[in-house]
């Protein structure tokens, strides 16, 4: 039997969950991160998505990391340390694991139940691999004592254009911290989606089958569970589009009706057709992303790009 991966619990109380929903329900506009889409259904929802026939970055990705694969591992060269942000399912890791050999693979991931079942997937195809899970907020400050005693140059993997949720101000920012925990000789490799056709990035979030629309309204049944809440998720629909101004797809739930919501004994009122911001989906182009990178003081060491510009992977070094 191969060894059970290690798990390192760094999750964020849910005091932190209910001060985040209260702050962002109470501001204007009303807003809620989409790091919260994440609990057990939503991961489910979300691989669900990813496997649609409109959703094309997941299934774009996957087929440039295995072709690409081979040139990133010479890039990077053996032996590192990899640490992925955001794992899921891990299911393009495998690709860079067969590719890297990586000294040890330690996946970071908010929704605890995905990461545990991602790692024991990860340590039974690879029985060899030391795999150190991490369940923990990555975009904030993150410190893993851990990782102290793994003396191997650190590749950052942070795929899946999750950096798109950020504005580019908090990608900035959060690029910097990424740099910090890379360290001296490090790197970081970034799925990064591309500037495209409106059209299909509208179909992208706004799926015939309506997975999209469940994604987001599971996000009101979390805090209904969690926190005690009273949202009828009847009561409110899911609204994508894409703004050309910005460059990103934004996600919304929009209330049907004029209504007032209850989190933790406090009272929300929404007026109807108001809306309440779930998510942001920043698209750039490859110049944008590598000025950004530079921005945050990487040298943009090499960039990799499916025959359709629809996708991109970013290696960076700090």
């Amino acid at each position: 039997m191969p060894p059970a991966p290690s798990f390192v619990d760094l999750q964020p109380s849910a005091g932190s969950f209910l001060e985040d929903v209260l702050q962002g329900l109470g501001s204007t506009p009303k807003a809620i991160s989409p790091k919260y889409f994440y609990d057990a259904r939503g991961s489910e929802l979300f691989e669900a998505i990813s496997g649609l026939p409109e959703y094309y970055p997941t299934r774009t990705e996957l087929a440039l990391t295995r072709d690409c694969a081979a040139d990133i591992a010479a890039a990077v060269g053996a032996g590192c340390l990899l640490i992925e942000f955001g794992s899921g399912a891990s299911l393009k890791t495998g690709l860079l694991l067969r590719a890297l050999h990586p000294a040890a693979y330690v996946p970071v991931d908010i929704a605890a139940d995905a990461l545990k079942a991602a790692a024991k997937r990860v340590a039974q195809q690879f029985p060899d691999l030391p795999v150190v899970a991490v369940c923990a907020d990555y975009m904030r400050p993150l410190e893993v004592p851990a990782l102290k005693d793994i003396a191997a140059p650190r590749l950052i993997y942070f795929p899946g254009s999750t950096i798109g949720n950020l504005t580019p101000a908090e990608a900035l920012e959060f690029l910097r911290r990424a740099r910090e925990l890379a360290g001296r000789g490090g790197a970081m490799l970034v799925g990064v989606d591309l500037k495209k056709d409106p059209q299909r990035l509208h179909a992208a979030y706004n799926d015939a089958q309506g997975v999209t629309a469940e994604f987001n309204l599971n996000l009101l049944r979390r805090i209904n569970r969690e926190l005690g809440a009273d949202f009828d998720p009847g009561l409110f629909r899911h609204v994508a589009f894409y703004d050309a101004a910005a460059g990103r797809i934004e996600m919304h739930l929009e209330s049907r009706v004029g209504q007032t919501v209850t989190v933790a004994g406090q009272r929300f009122v929404f007026a109807a057709g108001e809306r309440l911001h779930t998510e942001n989906s920043c698209k750039y182009s490859v110049a944008e992303f590598r000025r950004l990178a530079q921005s945050a003081g990487y040298a943009a060491e090499s960039v990799w790009v499916d025959g359709e510009a629809l996708f991109s992977l970013h290696l960076l070094r700090g």
